[in-house]
């Protein structure tokens, strides 16, 4: 069975949050629908600020499972699938490479994009079509540091074919998101601005989720923060939260003495510059209520 790519864009009119589910017409139901229970491509156009920008990476970005396909109960003939396993890519994989197309009903008989598929917001995709886009959308360039650690570990290449049965497993996914999000803010701490490397260039800067993994909180770059160990430590246990505005709030009466001076109210946390990889308001939002000590 064919699988599905969805088109995402942050300036979107839908009300989608990729991670966790994107709202549609009824003109895509059936794609929808026949998608329940295997996994989409996401795909970020060539226009993500309005109609006339030209910002977009026209590129897959992320991948993630469908899990159910619910009416929108405010607007008629539009419906919400609902998104579990959202991964990105280490690297957004163009649906354009030269005369090739990773996705073939793109192209047309005489090479040029076929505009009328493009159209489409949600379309299938061959099985094989789609392992490829994955299998490349994940071949990331390895570090020295992560030569060393896979040469330890007698850690196989991943065979194209079962590339996709891997992305459910949570050491490959926490690999994942640790490599993405150091990538996003430089290996350097949101917090304390401190990027250190151990003696081998290993990043020392963790990747903490903002809303936990146990909390059913995505592996997306939104959902997460380049922390040092300490730091990561005081944020999980709720010593520490960052508002809307990136701001950090500091559980005063909670902090040991000596962290006291790792962290200062209202000091501005560093976000990757790309809006779309900043700290979702949603995630943010959770953490300060259902984790946050507060004063």
């Amino acid at each position: 069975m064919p699988r599905a790519v969805f088109t995402h864009s942050p300036s979107s009119a839908y009300d989608d949050q990729p991670e966790l589910s994107y709202h549609f017409p009824k003109t895509y139901l059936r794609v929808a629908q026949q998608a329940i229970g295997d996994w989409v491509l996401y795909y970020e156009p060539r226009r993500t600020e309005g109609a006339s920008s030209s910002t977009g990476r026209q590129s897959y970005f992320a991948i993630a499972r469908v899990t159910e396909v619910v009416p929108d109960l405010q607007q008629p003939d539009h419906y919400y699938a609902y998104m579990a396993d959202y991964l990105e890519f280490d690297a957004a994989v163009p649906f354009r490479q030269g005369p090739h197309y990773p996705e073939s009903i793109l192209a047309k008989a005489d090479g040029t994009t076929n505009k009328g598929a493009f159209g489409r917001a949600m379309r299938t995709i061959p099985t094989a079509e789609f392992d490829a886009i994955v299998a490349q959308g994940f071949a990331h360039e390895l570090q020295p540091w992560e030569v060393a650690d896979r040469a330890r570990q007698h850690d196989p290449e991943i065979e194209v074919r079962k590339l996709v049965s891997q992305v459910v497993n949570r050491p490959f996914r926490d690999a994942a998101f640790r490599r993405h999000v150091r990538e996003a803010y430089g290996n350097t701490c949101a917090v304390t601005g401190l990027c250190l490397t151990n003696g081998g260039g290993r990043p020392e800067v963790q990747a903490a989720h903002i809303r936990g993994v146990e909390f059913n909180g995505p592996d997306s770059v939104r959902n997460g923060l380049a922390l040092t160990a300490t730091v990561h430590w005081m944020f999980d246990r709720g010593l520490i939260a960052v508002d809307d505005s990136y701001r950090l709030l500091v559980a005063r009466k909670s902090i040991p003495a000596e962290l006291a001076s790792l962290v200062q109210q209202g000091r501005q946390i560093r976000v990757p510059t790309r809006r779309d990889l900043q700290p979702h308001a949603a995630y943010l939002r959770w953490h300060r209520e259902q984790r946050f000590h507060g004063d």
